[in-house]
């Protein structure tokens, strides 16, 4: 299983939570944000795809920060439409696309059917008043009608406590590909704990 550290923003931390490797960076483009980054992304390992995150954002933005940037995946954390997606994946073929929806006591997975061929994964995280970061998890169970065969980023309050809960949500074959953390982490917004995201990274690859 895969695992992305989302709201990175501080040049130091983030070459630290590099150096742990994970399989993806985030990095929150939106002014509203706790977390939004300003500056220069460091190197990274070619192994680490930085993630742009956006929010209704123009997507004359978006392709200025994928070039800006290098981004090799963009998660839209918006109401972005599908056609809205098909213009930015046309633009951006290699560019990996994460459509992010906001679940809370239930989903009406229908709404993911357009999206099917235009994503490469859904994300599903806490439907709260913040877009993310709300350190809040919902109900998993929730996910046992997902229909579909498109990759999954669960996401949503994700902490150390939550390994077993994982370890779970494998056995039932729904398609999770990655798992994403953020808040549970942070010594403040955008201030990741090296050794909990270590810790957490060691767990999971032994699952």
């Amino acid at each position: 299983m895969k695992l992305k550290v989302c709201g990175m923003k501080y040049e130091e931390n983030i070459r630290a939570i590099a150096d742990l490797n994970p399989d993806y960076l985030g990095f929150i483009f939106y002014s509203k944000s706790k977390r939004n980054f300003e500056g220069e992304i460091p190197a990274l390992s070619n192994d680490i795809k930085k993630t742009g995150v956006f929010v209704n954002e123009s997507i004359d933005k978006v392709n200025s920060l994928i070039e800006e940037h290098q981004l090799q995946a963009v998660q839209l954390h918006g109401d972005e439409s599908v056609s809205y997606v098909k213009e930015l994946k046309s633009k951006n073929e290699d560019v990996e696309i994460i459509k992010v929806f906001g679940i809370k006591d239930s989903f009406d997975f229908s709404a993911l059917e357009d999206y099917q061929s235009v994503v490469d994964y859904f994300l599903f995280d806490t439907k709260g008043k913040e877009r993310g970061g709300n350190g809040v998890k919902f109900d998993w169970m929730v996910l046992k009608d997902y229909p579909y065969q498109t990759p999954i980023f669960l996401s949503g309050g994700i902490g150390l406590e939550d390994i077993e809960e994982i370890r779970k949500i494998q056995t039932t074959g729904l398609p999770i590909y990655a798992v994403d953390v953020n808040s549970k982490f942070e010594i403040e917004p955008g201030l990741k704990n090296m050794e909990d995201v270590q810790r957490f990274k060691t767990n999971l690859v032994a699952l």
